[in-house]
């Protein structure tokens, strides 16, 4: 319990720090390109051009709407929140590999590294964000009052995705090779969760994978709240106790970890 109250005060010390060098960090991202932050939009869409060429235009069936959506609207819809939680745990994980300098040459606290890599693909995921709000205001698809469901939809990623951080960040240092694997289970994850495909196809292996897997969870939730006209957050008391328990666990465990290893950083990364 120490620990986690000692973690939490260190983000709330550093806050200031956090920001500063999260939009610093946003900015050099894109600085040398011509059309600089342009990129946050251009790029999710065309990997979600990609997709509905694939699967829409080509081997889906059948073609058309999903449900009262058009396809490109669902795929967007998942396309978004997917980006920034893959971006949330790939960039959580080599947050401190990344930053090797600042951890070595001077007394860092490494787990802001990790607020920093999630607090620049939260401004990511405002600009992405604002265009499904724009399709589905224009279209009627949800209600304007759930779109709030966003910002649930955030807190819960951020929690998430940190916890997780904290284990594969340490363990990414001491285990280089843990960040190949990193990559390709994040891809597996992507077609186990609904963003091509809906639930109400789904096969029913997949139905019962999908009840289990946090990603759908919180890709439903961002779905749910922006296009969906059910509600403006997912599922039922049994997914919200089942994805907080998991999230809870993840981090107590995280927190433990980068406690346990922190001072051996340098030593591992010489």
């Amino acid at each position: 319990m120490n620990n986690i109250i000692a973690l939490i005060k260190e983000q709330w010390i550093n806050r200031v720090l956090i920001w500063k060098l999260s939009f610093y960090n946003y900015k050099s991202t894109y600085a040398r390109h011509y059309l600089g932050v342009l990129w946050v939009v251009l790029m999710p869409l065309l990997q979600a051009a990609v997709f509905w060429f694939v699967f829409g235009v080509g081997i889906r069936r059948p073609r058309g709407d999903v449900g009262d959506l058009p396809f490109i609207v669902h795929l967007l819809s998942g396309i978004f929140p997917w980006g920034f939680i893959t971006a949330c745990v790939t960039g959580g994980a080599m947050a401190i590999l990344s930053k090797v300098g600042l951890v070595t040459k001077m007394k860092f606290p490494s787990s802001i590294l990790i607020s920093i890599t999630i607090l620049g693909n939260i401004i990511s995921l405002v600009f992405t964000t604002l265009i499904i709000m724009v399709i589905s205001f224009i279209n009627d698809y949800s209600s304007p009052i759930h779109y709030v469901g966003v910002l649930y939809f955030v807190f819960a990623t951020v929690m998430f995705t940190f916890g997780l951080s904290l284990i594969l960040s340490s363990v990414v240092i001491i285990i280089r090779d843990v960040k190949n694997v990193i990559a390709n289970v994040m891809r597996l994850f992507f077609f186990m969760t609904p963003i091509i495909w809906t639930i109400e196809t789904a096969t029913p292996i997949m139905k019962i994978i999908t009840e289990y897997n946090p990603f759908a969870y919180l890709v439903m939730t961002y779905r749910t709240s922006l296009v969906y006209s059910e509600g403006f957050i997912y599922g039922d008391w049994s997914n919200h106790l089942y994805f907080w328990s998991l999230t809870i666990l993840l981090f107590f465990i995280g927190v433990q970890i980068h406690y346990r290893f922190r001072d051996k950083f340098v030593d591992y990364l010489r």
